[in-house]
């Protein structure tokens, strides 16, 4: 893991604020990563792993139309994974992940190891898209999945809000 996850709950202690995450392609992954550190309970509200679309839309709020029209592994989708988090988390940032971390399920047009990763909070609201390699492992895209979350949370805590 490259990102340091108690600089992260750090900094986000130092600005009071609360981190909530939802996680399809990782599982619990980025949860995890936060709980481990000391101190995550001053900056962790939640986690939601929403691997089937009916948690997505039931428990995140995601719409059902927008699912159907871009599929689960996209911008959009990502995006609204992480405003729901937020929102139902009562969170001030949270992050998202939602991808094909194989070794099945890839398509040409989304191949395995296509990963959208979305970070919402009221002053940045932007998904990025991950083509990682689709030699890795399920493992491997998972944990760089989430190392990208985590550094996305901690870049906008560093930019938009000021502190380390």
């Amino acid at each position: 893991m490259k990102t340091d996850v108690s600089e992260l709950i750090c900094s986000l202690s130092q600005n009071s604020l609360m981190i909530a995450t939802a996680e399809s392609c990782t599982g619990g992954l980025i949860a995890k990563l936060i709980t481990d550190a000391a101190g995550a309970s001053a900056a962790f509200a939640g986690g939601v792993v929403s691997y089937a679309n009916e948690v997505k839309i039931n428990a995140l709020g995601v719409d059902a139309d927008v699912l159907r029209e871009n599929g689960a592994v996209s911008e959009p989708v990502a995006l609204a994974m992480a405003d729901g988090a937020r929102s139902l988390c009562r969170a001030d940032i949270a992050v998202s992940t939602t991808g094909i971390a194989g070794p099945g399920g890839g398509t040409e047009e989304k191949p395995v190891g296509t990963v959208w990763v979305a970070v919402s909070c009221p002053r940045r609201r932007e998904a990025v898209k991950l083509s990682l390699p689709q030699s890795w492992t399920r493992e491997q895209i998972r944990e760089a999945a989430a190392d990208f979350a985590l550094t996305l949370a901690k870049e906008t805590v560093k930019i938009h809000y000021g502190k380390k």
